[in-house]
């Protein structure tokens, strides 16, 4: 039987395995059903219960709206090329959790991963009998407990991308040594304040006194918030804005582009990826890493489920294109590499996103448009999507399995994105490349 140590000897259950894990985790529920509690302190007590795995490791702390997983990605492939040992925390997974901890560009075993689960839920359990705690630590609170604990001692420096908000988000109880704050947009209203000023707010609270940070370009309402706030914590600023950007040369799979007279490539395609990879570009030279290594980064990077090409004749394309600012990124790869070819759009969303200005911008450019569901509670219902939308030809299909078999029936010269929700492309994904 496993014995862990924290305050006291705690017995761990032998017969816990990596299915029971991640049952248990799920049975935690969402972090977006009503009513639940955002705050630092139940996740500052456990972590105190686990002799704080936080401390004395080296992070890279990052926020946004849109492009946080791809900037984390790049920072931490060009920091494995530096020769450092890496931590990535990233959320959501597509398929699996263990994709949310990974080291070395590695996700986590599912030994390791039950291995911590079994750590921090014990530590937890512990917690509640003695009415340290409220309730058992949320899901997304247990998996970042869980990712410091397999970061501490097995990684050298871990960039970690929060997962709502900021302020008040679970990760938000390291001390990183830089921070990034990629562009800032309309997402999660109801948690984060219906304005940009108020969601940048939110955004910035990751922000420590004295630690330096790089901002991407931002609407003038969230540069104002994020600037004023670093300069109330004496945090350096690095914008890329100030970087000198030329020769950019775009492909369906990528791009070319010189950054102060460094050329660089990105794995990742879509033009918006190039200012997540300034981004990177200057939090890893605040870090000290060489440029080789960060041009390396750059040019194998990988990240699932954004502009990800899965099939051939026709292309098949995931991209989680779930709020109106990766909707417009979408809709401009689309105008620019897909004019002459027909586009085929399968759909899918969950509840509490701005389906009006998500489809207004996407379903136009569609020549067939296949509405369904993931296998998600919080899944929109496909004729709810066209009760508020409209479109001449649209099919529904009432599960992915079925959306599928109708993208099959696609021209051999057609591309067809599968888009709308991270969650309708974890379930393609599965489905598709499996």
């Amino acid at each position: 039987m496993l014995l862990i140590s924290f305050r006291r000897a705690i017995i761990i259950d032998p017969c816990v395995s990596y299915p029971d894990s991640v049952r248990y985790l799920y049975s935690l529920g969402n972090e977006l059903k009503a009513g639940a509690k955002f705050g630092l302190e139940r996740m500052r007590i456990l972590l105190t219960r686990l002799r704080n795995p936080e401390r004395g490791q080296r992070f890279v702390h990052v926020a946004g709206t849109n492009g946080k997983g791809s900037t984390c990605a790049m920072i931490a492939n060009a920091l494995k090329h530096a020769g450092y040992r890496t931590g990535l925390y990233t959320s959501p997974h597509l398929i699996e959790p263990t994709e949310r901890i990974q080291i070395n560009g590695n996700p986590v075993t599912a030994a390791e991963f039950t291995r911590a689960f079994e750590i921090v839920h014990s530590a937890a359990e512990a917690l509640l009998a003695e009415d340290q705690i409220d309730a058992h630590p949320s899901y997304f609170e247990t998996v970042t407990a869980m990712a410091l604990v397999l970061f501490q001692g097995s990684c050298d420096i871990s960039v970690i991308e929060v997962g709502l908000g900021g302020r008040l988000d679970a990760t938000n109880v390291i001390l990183p040594e830089l921070c990034v704050i990629t562009p800032v947009s309309f997402d999660h209203e109801s948690f984060l304040g219906n304005t940009l000023a108020s969601i940048a707010a939110e955004k910035a609270g990751i922000l420590k006194p004295g630690v330096p940070v790089v901002v991407s370009r931002q609407f003038t309402a969230s540069e104002a918030v994020i600037s004023n706030r670093a300069r109330e914590l004496g945090c350096e600023i690095m914008r890329t804005r100030d970087l000198r950007v030329s020769d950019i040369t775009l492909t369906p799979r990528g791009s070319e582009f010189v950054v102060e007279g460094v050329p660089y490539q990105c794995s990742l395609a879509g033009e918006h990826q190039i200012e997540n990879a300034a981004a990177a570009i200057l939090a890893c030279r605040s870090l000290g890493v060489n440029t080789v290594a960060i041009q390396a980064g750059l040019k194998d990077v990988r990240w699932p489920g954004r502009l990800e090409f899965v099939r051939q004749n026709p292309d098949f394309v995931l991209d989680g294109a779930h709020n109106p600012a990766g909707a417009a990124a979408l809709a401009c790869y689309i105008r620019h590499f897909c004019s002459n070819r027909p586009v085929w759009i399968v759909y899918g969303a969950m509840r509490d996103k701005a389906i009006e200005e998500v489809t207004a911008q996407l379903f136009p450019l569609a020549q067939k448009l296949i509405v369904t569901a993931p296998d998600f509670p919080r899944a929109l219902r496909p004729e709810a999507i066209l009760s508020v939308t409209a479109h001449p030809s649209p099919v529904v299909a009432e599960t992915l399995s079925a959306a599928i078999a109708v993208a099959r029936t696609a021209p051999q010269d057609a591309i067809v994105f599968f888009t709308g929700s991270l969650f309708l492309v974890g379930e393609a994904r599965a489905l598709l490349i499996r």
